[in-house]
């Protein structure tokens, strides 16, 4: 007989990219027979940040029902969440607001908690600079190169000038309007606690700007969590370790079907071949 179809798995990029930094799990996971969402977020791609004549204000939970939309839309139930940065963040709001729906779970270069005070003053600082003309270009040109490790930074000058584009090329005001939703999350530690899913936390070793013992707690915090660390990558993983972070999510996605077969059913139509 055939084989149980596998689960679907939902890819959420970063800041300032969109979709396509996930191009290699794409085509590797659709490969190995997932059916695979990669979701432009709100105001960044194709997806625009205003639906009617101006855009909601900033939330996450917005972008956790904007994705809860998209589900309903492809007829996808439940899935595996992967969410790198930004995109852990909106995972961690979809999770809050519809857990039911989340098969696994994936954060990269994700913390659990909500900003401090001074975090989220730098971010809403952030925002009100890159709408400024005058001082966009600067800011996007000073803190576009933390996303990447030092590793990557001097080995793969092209992967910092794809990066760079990205940056240069979204939406303003998408970007203001994501740092200021990413500023008010809310802490999501007991939300995490009751995450009963396979899940996973990738780190990079070189990550500027999420602190390993953030990685740590998040992992330590999750259920079923474990955390990988890749030793030469920062903050942009799946971009800098392509192959390690499809192999991670790959056997993520294994123990979620697994997890699936074990637990159907009798008479639900589900055999063993």
């Amino acid at each position: 007989m055939s084989a149980a179809p596998r689960t679907p798995v939902v890819l959420l990029h970063a800041l300032s990219l969109h979709a396509s930094m996930w191009q290699a799990q794409v085509r590797a996971l659709r490969e190995r027979g997932h059916r695979v969402l990669a979701v432009d977020q709100r105001g960044f791609g194709t997806a625009p940040l205003a639906l009617g004549e101006a855009p909601p204000p900033p939330s996450l939970d917005v972008v956790a029902e904007d994705l809860a939309r998209t589900l309903d839309s492809q007829g996808v139930g439940r899935a595996v969440l992967a969410g790198s940065s930004m995109g852990g963040y909106a995972a961690m709001a979809f999770l809050r607001r519809f857990p039911d729906r989340v098969a696994g779970l994936a954060l990269l270069s994700a913390r659990a908690t909500a900003d401090d005070p001074a975090a989220a003053a730098q971010r809403l600082r952030f925002a009100e600079l890159v709408l400024d003309p005058a001082h966009r270009p600067v800011i996007v040109e000073q803190v576009t190169p933390l996303l990447l490790g030092d590793t990557t930074r001097a080995r793969r000058p092209e992967l910092l000038a794809r990066v760079l584009a990205d940056a240069r090329a979204a939406d303003p005001a998408a970007l203001a309007w994501a740092q200021r939703a990413i500023a008010a999350r809310q802490d999501s530690t007991e939300v995490l606690r009751a995450a009963r899913v396979p899940a996973l936390v990738i780190a990079g070793e070189q990550d500027a700007l999420v602190a390993a013992q953030e990685s740590r707690r998040l992992a330590e915090l999750l259920p079923q969590g474990r955390l990988l660390t890749l030793p030469q990558a920062g903050h942009l993983q799946p971009l800098e370790a392509p192959e390690e972070v499809t192999r991670a999510l790959a056997g993520l996605l294994d123990e979620v079907d697994e997890v699936g077969r074990s637990v159907a059913p009798v008479g639900s139509g589900a055999r063993a071949c």
